[in-house]
């Protein structure tokens, strides 16, 4: 559940502080809060979620550099929280306007507090009510659930199901095809028609997308009630649907070779389930997996992209996790393309996609899904689609280096340049891999840095000299390059 950010600053426990918009974020009052939160740490990103009004007192960020103050609030923005809420004070007399203008930019509020206030309070508050929000629509949800439960079990049909879903949320109802074919519908208004606020839920049938429910909502209905109700109908809908038109021998064996490749099955079982459901046996695979609170709704759309990019695919959704198998008609130039089309996909905000490396034959789907998601571990946060190609090299460190042998060499190689970014606080290390990452390209390098030409030359020259000289000219590049990556494991 959530409420409106103009809502929130006007809750008891805010208000007191007299909080003001720093930067011209367009309909930021309107911004859904999911919950709200307190946090002096830099790195808390990669812990939230998207939605939170995020409180801080600014002492933390008082005392890094601009770049740092720049990076925290890029890596906020990338999560989607619905805004930052500054205390201003001896610590922090003002948010930096460098700071406000990366944050306008990359689309994130950021709020001052002119007065001191207890976070404590202003998150029991807040949180409080969005808490019992959510128990009364869960509860609400579940009652529409077990009305659809009792009209299924006396033979009711997906008419006589979307009715009662229609008239326990006020949403009309209609349930479609994955193609858009509707199947079935309810409530008189057409979620097609203008105004209003649609859901759409997918309904799988024994992990095979059966069809989609959409929820159309009229102006002043209960948007979130439509949400919760629509989730919990989900298995009742699948088995009024697996009555009416059961799976396929071909579905089905796609089913149980996802499971089997996501519990790592043995070669045989592969072997035998990969035919079945469409892949050859020897050809070339790629596992893809999202992770995202809303995994289960990506499916269609990635179903639809893997058909137009791969001769062959599957996908089950487990969880917060959508894993797909991709046959890989031309190998390695398939996979690029893949690779690109997967960087267009729309997720929502703070979602991740890996691409497993390629595997020769449908027995090495298993060691492809596993590398995708060990992957996740060594990327970036917020870095959208993950390459596992492109981690290689950490994979490899990974998995035969222990991590004493991986310090040490990194130690040996580039402990000159890690004490300076410890003592000074410095970015000479991020400079240096970014650097080395683009062949030593200072143009662009300079542009993933944010930087000036000259600014880099004169990290880079700093670099050099702790490190005994330019590594171009020495035989050392590939061991700086090596230390760089083995640093990030």
């Amino acid at each position: 559940m959530s409420i409106a950010l103009g809502s929130a600053l006007k809750s008891q426990s805010l208000k007191s502080a007299e909080p003001r918009f720093l930067n011209n974020v367009p309909e930021a009052l309107s911004r859904a809060v999911r919950w709200v939160h307190s946090s002096e740490v830099l790195d808390i990103a990669p812990l939230l979620s998207g939605g939170e009004l995020l409180l801080s007192g600014g002492q933390a960020l008082a005392g890094v550099t601009a770049e740092r103050q720049a990076d925290y609030v890029r890596e906020l923005a990338a999560r989607g929280i619905a805004a930052l809420a500054l205390e201003t004070g001896p610590a922090l007399p003002e948010v930096p306007a460098r700071m406000l203008e990366i944050a306008e930019a990359a689309g994130l509020p950021v709020i001052e507090l002119r007065h001191v206030v207890p976070f404590v309070a202003v998150m029991q508050e807040i949180n409080s009510l969005l808490v019992s929000e959510s128990v009364e629509h869960l509860q609400r949800g579940d009652q529409a659930s077990h009305a659809m439960a009792a009209e299924l079990a006396h033979g009711g049909g997906l008419d006589q199901l979307l009715a009662v879903l229609s008239e326990k949320t006020g949403a009309s109802a209609r349930l479609l095809s994955p193609s858009g074919v509707t199947l079935s519908a309810a409530g008189g208004t057409s979620p097609m028609d203008d105004g209003g606020h649609v859901t759409v839920v997918d309904v799988p049938v024994r992990g095979v997308l059966a069809a989609r429910l959409e929820l159309h909502m009229p102006d002043g209905g209960d948007a979130a009630l439509a949400r919760v109700a629509g989730e919990r109908s989900v298995d009742i809908l699948g088995l009024a649907l697996l009555q009416r038109m059961p799976p396929g021998l071909k579905e089905l064996a796609g089913i149980e070779l996802m499971r089997a490749i996501n519990s790592g099955g043995q070669h045989w079982q592969l072997q035998q389930l990969g035919p079945a459901s469409g892949f050859p046996a020897q050809g070339a695979v790629a596992a893809v997996v999202i992770r995202s609170t809303g995994a289960g709704h990506l499916r269609p759309a990635v179903d639809a992209l893997l058909r137009l990019s791969v001769p062959h695919s599957a996908s089950y959704a487990d969880n917060a996790e959508l894993i797909a198998l991709a046959a890989l008609g031309e190998g390695a130039a398939t996979r690029r393309a893949l690779v690109e089309a997967l960087h267009g996909l729309e997720v929502p905000t703070g979602s991740w996609v890996a691409v497993g490396p390629l595997g020769i034959g449908i027995a090495e789907a298993p060691w492809s899904l596993a590398e995708a998601r060990r992957a996740f571990d060594l990327a970036s946060p917020g870095k959208g689609v993950v390459d596992a190609d492109t981690l290689a090299v950490e994979l490899l460190a990974q998995e035969t280096l222990d991590p004493a042998s991986r310090e040490g060499f990194v130690q040996r190689q580039l402990g000159a340049v890690v004490e300076h970014d410890r003592l000074k606080k410095s970015q000479l290390m991020r400079t240096l891999s970014v650097w080395l990452d683009t062949g030593c390209n200072t143009a662009q390098a300079a542009r993933e840095l944010h930087l000036e030409r000259q600014s880099l030359h004169h990290r880079l020259q700093r670099i050099f000299e702790l490190c005994g000289g330019d590594p171009r000219g020495n035989g050392r590049l590939a061991a700086l390059h090596l230390a760089t990556r083995l640093a990030r494991v």
